[in-house]
């Protein structure tokens, strides 16, 4: 099937979904969203990321998408459930992929997740990891200056360096192995992180295991795209159109000749 993965984020980060979405179903058109202009939603109530989520899922409809990634784990953890029960296509998150991983991945049965404030208020990584192994303790740590580190390209900087040490030497002491990178922006800081927590530790970017798992069940529906042509990468913005085509090309192993500006708030 020729339709396209519609995927959408808050900001840039959900580029990393991208980049796997490119490795592992080269064959997929993708179009993308990323809402730029009221990036972070980690900070946001529920009421205001459904309604946020539902908007760009509108717009996303539009462009005849088979399938939706939700590549936000706020989004993933407040939105995902309403939004597969309003629409008949498949609609699939971060959150689930990224748990079963780090319970696959944990010796210790100590698992840490950071996100924004949003997704580690929700509990939702530490519900699905219980789901899946009860004996696993989970440590959850808010990190809310990570994503706006990423949107202004800090990914080898003292000032983040200095913000990883201090989120991170919370979790340290409980002896983790797995460390659940819990928010799209979060792999662009993964060389950063991994030094801070040393080689015993796993750090789970769930955004491999999204992907895998979207192309399971598009193979399962029969929605796979059967033809062998170059795909087309479409990307849209609600804000600051060249500063995510720079940040974009720098994170994509294609260049992003166009990025459109659309007006959400009217969807």
């Amino acid at each position: 099937m020729n339709a396209s993965i519609g995927v959408f984020d808050s900001g840039v980060g959900g580029l990393t979904v991208v980049r796997e979405l490119m490795r592992q179903l080269p064959s997929e058109n993708v179009i993308y969203f990323g809402d730029t202009a009221r990036v972070p939603y980690g900070s946001k109530s529920k009421n205001t990321i459904l309604k946020f989520s539902r908007q760009i899922v509108r717009f996303l409809r539009t462009k005849n998408v088979k399938a939706i990634v939700v590549a936000c784990n706020t989004a993933s953890a407040l939105a995902l459930e309403d939004m597969r029960d309003e629409i008949d296509i498949p609609v699939i998150g971060v959150v689930r992929p990224g748990a079963k991983m780090a319970v696959e991945k944990t010796k210790t049965k100590h698992v840490g997740v950071i996100g924004t404030e949003a997704t580690i208020k929700s509990g939702i990584y530490t519900d699905y990891i219980r789901q899946l192994d009860e004996e696993v303790t989970v440590i959850g740590k808010a990190c809310p200056l990570f994503c706006p580190l990423v949107e202004e390209g800090l990914l080898e900087d003292r000032i983040t360096d200095d913000m990883i040490d201090r989120y991170l030497s919370e979790i340290k002491p409980y002896n983790v192995d797995s460390l659940v990178l819990g928010c799209t922006h979060y792999p662009l800081l993964f060389n950063p992180i991994k030094r801070y927590m040393g080689n015993g530790v796993t750090l789970i970017n769930p955004a491999y295991e999204t992907a895998k798992e979207l192309k399971q069940i598009l193979d399962e529906k029969g929605l796979l795209n059967s033809r062998s042509n170059i795909p087309s990468y479409d990307f849209y913005v609600s804000d600051g159109m060249d500063k995510f085509k720079a940040f974009a090309d720098r994170v994509l192993p294609i260049n992003v000749n166009t990025v459109n500006v659309i007006d959400i708030e009217s969807y």
